[in-house]
């Protein structure tokens, strides 16, 4: 009986000190638009990364990774999550805002690859957009 509660303790002491369970990039997480509340819209002008900046750092210090439904916005919070809607085409994708920029007179919104498939403007590069900072 003690051996068995020895062996039960030990086996609790080693689980509990065992590191956590870590995400990497390869996690994707695609936002739901689930009716959120629309804070604030604004419009613009959106581009979406090249492919040099993956794996650096990101202004909150994130791992940039184009897989990721993330972007680049000059002032919105960080985590702030945003609906950008394609005004040539309707289609919408949920974003978290994880980076500062984009630099580029013009524009008010870098979206990552994925991001940028889903609203349809790899060809085009650079399309308008609505952004709906969501509560």
């Amino acid at each position: 009986m003690k051996r068995t509660l020895l062996i039960i303790l030990t086996a609790i002491l080693f689980t509990s000190c065992s590191s956590a369970v870590r995400f990497t990039s390869a996690n994707t997480t695609k936002y739901e638009d689930n009716n959120t509340e629309v804070v604030t819209v604004m419009y613009g002008k959106a581009s979406y990364y090249g492919s040099e900046f993956e794996g650096r750092n990101t202004s909150n210090g994130e791992t940039f990774s184009n897989r990721e439904y993330t972007a680049a916005h000059k002032s919105l919070p960080f985590g702030s999550l945003v609906k950008v809607t394609n005004l040539a085409n309707n289609k919408s994708v949920i974003v978290r805002i994880n980076d500062r920029g984009p630099y580029v007179a013009g524009r008010v919104i870098d979206l990552t690859r994925v991001a940028a498939e889903e609203l349809d403007m790899i060809r085009a590069g650079i399309i308008d957009v609505k952004i709906e900072l969501l509560k």
